[in-house]
């Protein structure tokens, strides 16, 4: 059950707060259950505090996405795509740019 998830995740982040891991990996549980406000304040969390953590840039943006803020999507999956290419994870910025055409296919 995600219960169980969620408040083992909790211990991770109470023993560490400044694990990137286990504060993403709460932030998806917390999406899995509805708990948008939650996984938003987790992913944002992550991005203040360790931006080089490139997967939080495609799932907030999504989160963003499918919130109606559309700008801040783009945002997050530009600055993503920057992140991306400086860590040289050519992959995760594929994807971004991929997220960054279907936002503005959407748009149009």
């Amino acid at each position: 059950m995600n219960d169980t998830r969620i408040k083992k995740l909790k211990e991770f982040l109470d023993a560490d707060p400044a694990d990137s891991f286990s504060r993403f990996a709460l932030a998806l549980e917390h999406l899995k259950t509805g708990d948008t406000n939650t996984a938003q304040h987790h992913f944002e969390h992550i991005l203040d505090h360790d931006p080089e953590y490139i997967g939080v840039y495609y799932h907030l943006g999504k989160l963003y996405q499918e919130t109606g803020h559309d700008q801040k999507a783009l945002k997050t999956f530009t600055n993503g795509v920057t992140a991306a290419r400086k860590s040289s994870d050519l992959h995760a910025a594929s994807e971004l740019e991929q997220a960054i055409s279907e936002l503005e296919s959407e748009g149009a």
